[in-house]
């Protein structure tokens, strides 16, 4: 079963910035370009952290009001969280600004994965590297979502190409497969519980599916001599150990 790669979806054209680029030009960059965020690189192409619009935000919010009285030392500015809060609001250049370690996919993942490594790490953007590590796009939430644009009876046909016939070797008309707004609804009688699990197991993972109605009867439920099998096996180990 095919999944589409992060790659296809990927922009090519990425802002940047490097290490010594002025806190000034990378606000320049978000703001002429529209973006929320953009990948630190070093002179061989390779990520070295990201930088967002919140970091600019803590530059900003954290520089003293030069008529405000002075704040007290507590314990709490002496954590690693509030060092690192302390050094950005006192940045002037991207290095200095930004984010690390980068939040990086590949081009050869999958937009499930980078649509779970985004969710996991909570960001919005992820830089995208080739196979030596280097910046060749970046992809956003939005450009993930792409995947689910993709047509129902596109989505229908690789239900019954990939996981009827060509993963569980089915006649195609064994399973009603419809599919309205993404959401697969597979209705029909097979011969193994087995198998109606696999069926339901690989619909889910497919790129484009919503969701999936499971209306699939079986005659054999084989999960039950597979246990039979286990348990055989477990008694025949002991009596081997005991020569």
């Amino acid at each position: 079963m095919k999944h589409d790669k992060v790659g296809s979806v990927m922009t090519t054209e990425v802002v940047r910035a490097v290490y010594g680029t002025p806190f000034k030009e990378v606000a320049q960059l978000l703001a002429e370009h529209r973006i929320s965020g953009l990948p630190v690189v070093d002179e061989d192409e390779k990520v070295i952290g990201v930088i967002s619009e919140t970091d600019l935000m803590v530059r900003q919010a954290q520089t003293p009001d030069p008529y405000a009285p002075r704040r007290r030392l507590r314990l709490d500015a002496l954590k690693p969280g509030a060092r690192k809060q302390t050094v950005k609001a006192r940045a002037r250049t991207a290095g200095q600004l930004m984010t690390t370690p980068p939040v990086t996919v590949h081009a050869d993942d999958t937009i499930v994965e980078a649509a779970r490594t985004m969710a996991d790490r909570r960001v919005e953007r992820l830089p995208v590297l080739d196979e030596e590590d280097r910046l060749v796009g970046i992809v956003t939430r939005r450009d993930l979502l792409q995947v689910f644009l993709r047509p129902d009876p596109e989505i229908r046909q690789e239900v019954i190409d990939e996981i009827l016939v060509r993963s569980l070797w089915l006649a195609p008309r064994t399973v009603d497969v419809s599919v309205t707004e993404g959401v697969v609804t597979l209705a029909g009688h097979l011969e193994r519980k087995s198998e109606k699990e696999i069926a339901v197991s690989m619909t889910r993972q497919m790129d484009g599916v919503v969701a999936v109605v499971d209306e699939l009867s079986f005659r054999l439920d084989d999960a039950r001599f597979q246990s039979d099998e286990q348990a055989l096996h477990g008694v025949t180990d002991t009596w081997l150990r005991r020569i």
